[in-house]
Protein backbone atom coordinates (compact mmCIF):
# COMPACT_ATOMS: atom_id res chain seq x y z
CA UNK A 1 0.00 0.00 0.00
CA UNK A 2 1.30 3.68 -0.60
CA UNK A 3 2.33 5.58 2.20
CA UNK A 4 -0.23 7.94 2.90
CA UNK A 5 1.79 10.12 5.81
CA UNK A 6 4.54 11.36 3.02
CA UNK A 7 3.84 14.68 1.59
CA UNK A 8 3.97 15.24 -2.12
CA UNK A 9 6.00 18.39 -2.97
CA UNK A 10 2.79 20.05 -4.55
CA UNK A 11 1.33 19.40 -0.94
CA UNK A 12 4.73 20.43 0.72
CA UNK A 13 4.93 23.74 -1.55
CA UNK A 14 1.07 24.24 -0.32
CA UNK A 15 2.33 24.11 3.52
CA UNK A 16 5.55 26.79 2.84
CA UNK A 17 3.32 29.21 1.04
CA UNK A 18 0.54 29.27 4.27
CA UNK A 19 3.01 29.47 6.53
CA UNK A 20 4.45 32.32 4.85
CA UNK A 21 1.03 33.66 4.32
CA UNK A 22 -0.52 33.15 7.59
CA UNK A 23 3.57 34.70 8.83
CA UNK A 24 3.25 37.69 6.74
CA UNK A 25 -0.53 38.87 7.50
CA UNK A 26 0.66 38.42 11.22
CA UNK A 27 3.27 40.91 10.87
CA UNK A 28 1.04 42.90 8.61
CA UNK A 29 -1.32 43.58 11.32
CA UNK A 30 0.88 43.78 14.25
CA UNK A 31 2.28 46.76 11.92
CA UNK A 32 -0.91 48.53 10.83
CA UNK A 33 -1.91 48.08 15.03
CA UNK A 34 1.46 49.99 16.11
CA UNK A 35 1.16 52.25 13.19
CA UNK A 36 -2.55 53.74 13.93
CA UNK A 37 -3.53 52.05 17.24
CA UNK A 38 -1.58 51.27 19.75
CA UNK A 39 1.88 52.40 20.00
CA UNK A 40 4.59 50.93 22.63
CA UNK A 41 7.03 53.79 24.08
CA UNK A 42 10.05 53.91 26.90
CA UNK A 43 10.57 56.43 29.10
CA UNK A 44 13.36 58.13 28.24
CA UNK A 45 14.40 60.33 31.77
CA UNK A 46 12.63 61.04 35.07
CA UNK A 47 10.58 64.23 34.54
CA UNK A 48 7.24 61.77 35.07
CA UNK A 49 8.76 59.97 38.22
CA UNK A 50 6.89 58.23 40.51
CA UNK A 51 4.43 57.87 38.25
CA UNK A 52 6.58 56.68 35.73
CA UNK A 53 10.76 55.87 36.03
CA UNK A 54 13.08 55.80 33.47
CA UNK A 55 13.11 52.67 31.21
CA UNK A 56 9.97 51.78 31.77
CA UNK A 57 7.57 50.99 29.13
CA UNK A 58 3.87 51.78 28.22
CA UNK A 59 1.36 51.17 25.65
CA UNK A 60 -0.23 54.27 23.93
CA UNK A 61 -3.99 54.49 22.22
CA UNK A 62 -3.30 56.58 18.83
CA UNK A 63 -6.66 56.51 18.33
CA UNK A 64 -7.43 59.34 21.33
CA UNK A 65 -6.27 62.74 19.50
CA UNK A 66 -7.88 65.07 22.35
CA UNK A 67 -6.77 64.11 25.44
CA UNK A 68 -8.16 64.79 28.90
CA UNK A 69 -6.98 66.69 31.66
CA UNK A 70 -5.09 64.30 33.89
CA UNK A 71 -4.43 61.90 31.05
CA UNK A 72 -0.53 60.75 30.60
CA UNK A 73 0.24 61.78 26.84
CA UNK A 74 3.00 60.90 24.42
CA UNK A 75 3.46 63.82 21.94
CA UNK A 76 5.77 65.86 19.77
CA UNK A 77 6.46 69.49 21.31
CA UNK A 78 7.15 72.72 19.78
CA UNK A 79 10.38 73.09 18.46
CA UNK A 80 11.46 75.27 20.65
CA UNK A 81 11.93 72.35 23.12
CA UNK A 82 14.49 71.14 21.24
CA UNK A 83 17.89 71.31 22.70
CA UNK A 84 20.01 73.61 24.36
CA UNK A 85 17.95 75.58 25.67
CA UNK A 86 13.79 75.88 25.56
CA UNK A 87 12.80 78.87 24.02
CA UNK A 88 9.02 79.93 24.24
CA UNK A 89 7.55 81.88 21.30
CA UNK A 90 7.27 85.10 23.16
CA UNK A 91 10.23 86.54 24.61
CA UNK A 92 8.84 87.54 27.96
CA UNK A 93 7.64 84.16 29.04
CA UNK A 94 8.85 80.93 30.21
CA UNK A 95 12.39 80.76 31.96
CA UNK A 96 13.26 83.57 34.14
CA UNK A 97 9.56 85.26 34.27
CA UNK A 98 6.04 85.47 36.06
CA UNK A 99 4.52 83.64 33.54
CA UNK A 100 4.48 80.21 31.73
CA UNK A 101 5.28 80.25 28.03
CA UNK A 102 1.78 80.18 26.09
CA UNK A 103 3.12 80.57 22.93
CA UNK A 104 4.75 77.73 21.96
CA UNK A 105 7.14 77.97 18.24
CA UNK A 106 5.36 77.38 14.76
CA UNK A 107 7.26 73.99 14.06
CA UNK A 108 7.40 70.96 15.53
CA UNK A 109 9.78 69.15 17.28
CA UNK A 110 11.17 65.70 15.75
CA UNK A 111 11.38 64.65 19.66
CA UNK A 112 9.11 62.42 21.40
CA UNK A 113 7.86 63.20 24.52
CA UNK A 114 5.49 62.12 27.58
CA UNK A 115 3.71 64.20 30.24
CA UNK A 116 0.55 64.69 31.71
CA UNK A 117 -1.85 66.97 30.78
CA UNK A 118 -2.55 69.95 33.77
CA UNK A 119 -4.90 72.57 31.36
CA UNK A 120 -6.75 72.47 28.06
CA UNK A 121 -8.52 74.63 25.40
CA UNK A 122 -9.78 77.77 27.03
CA UNK A 123 -8.23 76.79 30.54
CA UNK A 124 -6.17 79.84 32.47
CA UNK A 125 -3.31 78.46 34.53
CA UNK A 126 -0.73 79.55 37.26
CA UNK A 127 1.82 77.60 38.86
CA UNK A 128 2.97 78.31 42.15
CA UNK A 129 5.22 76.15 44.27
CA UNK A 130 5.24 73.50 41.66
CA UNK A 131 1.34 73.42 41.91
CA UNK A 132 -0.98 73.94 39.19
CA UNK A 133 -4.14 76.14 39.68
CA UNK A 134 -6.14 75.71 36.77
CA UNK A 135 -9.35 77.89 36.79
CA UNK A 136 -8.22 79.06 40.14
CA UNK A 137 -8.40 76.09 41.28
CA UNK A 138 -5.69 73.64 42.36
CA UNK A 139 -5.05 70.85 41.18
CA UNK A 140 -5.42 67.60 43.04
CA UNK A 141 -1.69 66.73 43.12
CA UNK A 142 -0.80 63.66 44.77
CA UNK A 143 0.98 61.93 42.12
CA UNK A 144 3.81 64.51 41.71
CA UNK A 145 7.31 65.40 43.15
CA UNK A 146 6.60 69.20 44.68
CA UNK A 147 8.88 71.59 44.30
CA UNK A 148 8.84 75.01 46.02
CA UNK A 149 10.43 78.66 45.92
CA UNK A 150 13.11 77.62 43.10
CA UNK A 151 11.75 80.05 39.81
CA UNK A 152 11.17 76.80 37.58
CA UNK A 153 7.79 76.02 40.46
CA UNK A 154 6.46 79.53 39.90
CA UNK A 155 5.29 80.78 37.27
CA UNK A 156 2.29 83.05 39.70
CA UNK A 157 1.07 85.32 36.42
CA UNK A 158 -1.81 83.58 35.11
CA UNK A 159 -1.91 82.25 31.09
CA UNK A 160 -4.80 81.05 29.16
CA UNK A 161 -3.98 78.09 26.77
CA UNK A 162 -5.05 78.95 23.12
CA UNK A 163 -7.66 76.85 21.09
CA UNK A 164 -6.83 72.99 20.64
CA UNK A 165 -3.65 73.39 22.75
CA UNK A 166 -3.10 71.26 25.53
CA UNK A 167 -0.65 72.53 28.62
CA UNK A 168 1.93 69.45 29.68
CA UNK A 169 3.92 69.07 32.82
CA UNK A 170 6.07 66.51 34.13
CA UNK A 171 4.92 64.81 37.81
CA UNK A 172 8.66 65.21 38.69
CA UNK A 173 7.67 68.86 38.59
CA UNK A 174 11.55 70.24 39.86
CA UNK A 175 13.14 67.96 37.07
CA UNK A 176 10.86 68.37 33.90
CA UNK A 177 11.32 70.14 30.50
CA UNK A 178 7.76 70.55 29.76
CA UNK A 179 5.31 73.44 28.45
CA UNK A 180 5.94 75.78 31.32
CA UNK A 181 9.17 76.64 29.21
CA UNK A 182 8.20 75.93 25.81
CA UNK A 183 4.57 76.39 25.30
CA UNK A 184 1.09 74.27 25.36
CA UNK A 185 0.76 71.45 22.71
CA UNK A 186 -1.27 71.84 19.45
CA UNK A 187 -3.42 68.96 19.47
CA UNK A 188 -2.49 67.78 15.78
CA UNK A 189 1.16 66.79 17.91
CA UNK A 190 -0.70 64.26 19.88
CA UNK A 191 0.60 60.78 19.31
CA UNK A 192 -1.52 59.35 21.78
CA UNK A 193 -2.65 58.38 25.05
CA UNK A 194 -0.85 56.31 27.52
CA UNK A 195 -2.98 53.82 29.20
CA UNK A 196 -0.71 50.47 30.23
CA UNK A 197 2.37 49.65 31.51
CA UNK A 198 4.24 46.35 30.56
CA UNK A 199 7.44 46.93 31.52
CA UNK A 200 9.48 46.00 34.24
CA UNK A 201 6.98 42.88 35.80
CA UNK A 202 6.45 44.46 38.86
CA UNK A 203 4.42 47.49 37.50
CA UNK A 204 2.25 45.97 35.07
CA UNK A 205 -0.99 47.24 34.59
CA UNK A 206 -3.34 50.34 33.71
CA UNK A 207 -2.65 53.98 34.27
Amino acid sequence: MPNRTAKTPKSLAKSVVELVMTVAIAVGLALLIQAFIVKPYRIPSPSMVPTLAIGQRVLTNRLIDHPSVGDIVVFHPPHGADPPTPVCGNPNQGAGHSQACDAPTAQESSQTFIKRVVAGPGDTVQIINGHVYRNGVREKDSYIVPCGPDPSCNFRAPIKIPPDSYFMMGDNRGASDDSRFWGPVPDKWVIGVAFFTYWPPDRIGFL
